[in-house]
């Protein structure tokens, strides 16, 4: 590229992701300069790119100075306030109609704040949602846009061409107005970690109850990933169970402390739930069960004084696998349930439109959750627009119906043993407290009003009572 020409995308944040992001925007015949205060990043940029159009610029007014004007500045950088210091040193630099796209994780609450604040210096500003990790970064993610329409257009056919491939389906679609494309990433997040969790719980129960070593593991999972819960975290949990580690030539899986982190997604997917009022138990339970294992210190020293049971069950090995295999297929449906209840109360709360069916074939490819479930998902709310819960789609109705005594074996197994199952638990109360049609809340009220004076609703006539009841 010649030295005055300019480049059509810019781009901040060449970490791991950031420069495979760019490898994969050049792959497609666009141009991309890039910048990070971190100069070992460019230099591993400039080493990396061959013959790519990409360019490493040394300063923010050079970087400015390379790129398309209006711009249109991707941000890959960590979400929360160094979001907000990058604008900051931007904004003064930058002209009319230039648009900015974070494509972190960021909360969607700050890119509602960031849209009006930029909009009232003519800079526009998208929320765009991003999963595949690495590998999708460079080959193909899942990509979940937000903001203004008219701003979606300006990079519909970047991202198109960027995105993961289901056949000839693109893995992007525009999700509405605002910050919904966050909004949606928020939540796919959520669900990844109930889906992250259940599995741990599937290989605590093999290991622990059954005595299953890490090649039988590895068998398992791998058998799997071949039938009605096929998807990716599946796959790589199968391979993870034959990495050996370098240090030790031990399985590495058995020298890594069970102690996991978390960025907060998860977490923000829990409390808007509860400010929206709509329950997503197994998403509640996997963010307690990573902050339960960061307490180690703790849990070691309660493994010495709380008694537990003797594991005295005698378990059939194939009668397990099969049990779990269908505790995963409908804890997985559920986790799904919950996360799209979840968008369809807030689209309407936050004015998206988010259209559930395009949101389930977009996540077939690229994401962290895509599966095999999804393609019924897809089908699900082509056929019911206006469905309100998936577990009510008939198709996916008889999947819980052909899978739920499985998991029934497995929380009864693992309560016997004294195995923890957070969210196979949650799954199983999720569904039975769905299903039926007359729960003890109506003890609640009186004791509600009992003590408080809150009044309660009866059953046969309207309005709000009271009792004295001493």
């Amino acid at each position: 590229m010649e030295e005055d020409e300019r480049y059509d995308f810019g781009l901040i944040g060449l970490g791991t992701m950031g420069r495979n992001f760019v490898y994969n925007i050049c792959d497609h015949g666009f141009s991309v300069a890039g910048f990070d205060k971190d100069n070992s990043k460019l230099e591993e940029l400039e080493k990396e790119k061959g013959s790519k159009k990409a360019f490493g610029a040394k300063d923010i007014p050079e970087f400015l100075s390379k790129l398309v004007i209006p711009r249109v500045i991707l941000l890959l950088v960590p979400s929360g306030p160094v979001v907000d210091t990058v604008i900051a040193e931007l904004k003064p630099l930058l002209s009319l109609n230039d648009l900015l796209i974070d494509c972190g994780n960021s909360h969607f609450t700050d890119t509602d704040r960031r849209i009006v604040q930029l909009a009232k210096e003519n800079i526009r500003f998208m929320g765009v949602g991003i999963s595949g990790g690495e590998y999708g970064a460079r080959y193909g993610p899942s990509i979940m846009p937000g903001g203004e329409f008219e701003s979606y257009k300006r990079v519909a056919a970047m991202f198109e061409a960027v995105s993961a491939k289901v056949g000839t389906v693109s893995c992007v679609e525009y999700m509405g107005p605002g910050s919904a494309g966050h909004y949606v990433k928020m939540v796919h997040n959520g669900i990844e970690y109930a889906l992250m969790q259940m599995i741990s719980e599937s290989y605590h129960l093999l290991k622990q109850v059954a005595g299953f070593g890490n090649e039988e593991l590895h068998a398992v999972f791998s058998k799997w990933n071949e039938g009605m819960i096929q998807s990716y975290l599946i796959e790589i949990t199968a391979t993870i169970f034959e990495q050996k580690d370098d240090l030790t030539n031990v399985y590495l899986v058995d020298k890594i402390l069970d102690s996991a982190h978390q960025k907060g997604t998860g977490m923000w997917m829990s409390q808007n739930a509860m400010d929206l009022k709509v329950p997503v138990p197994s998403i509640d339970a996997a963010v307690s069960a990573r902050d339960l294992s960061e307490l180690k210190a703790g849990r070691v020293a309660a493994s010495r004084i709380l008694p537990g049971v003797p594991n005295q069950n005698e378990v059939d090995k194939d009668e397990l696998i099969s049990w779990l295999e269908q505790a995963l297929c409908f804890s997985m449906i559920s986790a799904y349930a919950q996360g799209f209840s979840l968008m369809i109360a807030g689209s309407a709360e936050y004015q998206y439109h988010l259209k559930p069916e395009n949101i389930a074939k977009i996540w077939r490819g690229g994401c962290i959750i895509r599966s095999a479930i999804l393609e019924t998902i897809e089908t699900a709310f082509k056929q019911e627009p206006d469905l309100t819960n998936l577990m009510l789609n008939g198709a996916l109705t008889k999947k819980l119906s052909e899978t739920q005594q499985g998991l029934r074996r497995v929380v009864r197994l693992a309560v016997e043993s004294g195995i923890p199952v957070p969210v196979f638990g949650a799954s199983l109360s999720y569904f039975d407290g769905y299903r039926t049609e007359r729960l003890p809340s109506n003890l609640l009220q009186a004791q509600r009003d009992y003590f408080g004076a809150h009044t309660y609703q009866r059953t046969d006539r309207p309005g709000n009572f009271h009792t004295n009841w001493k």
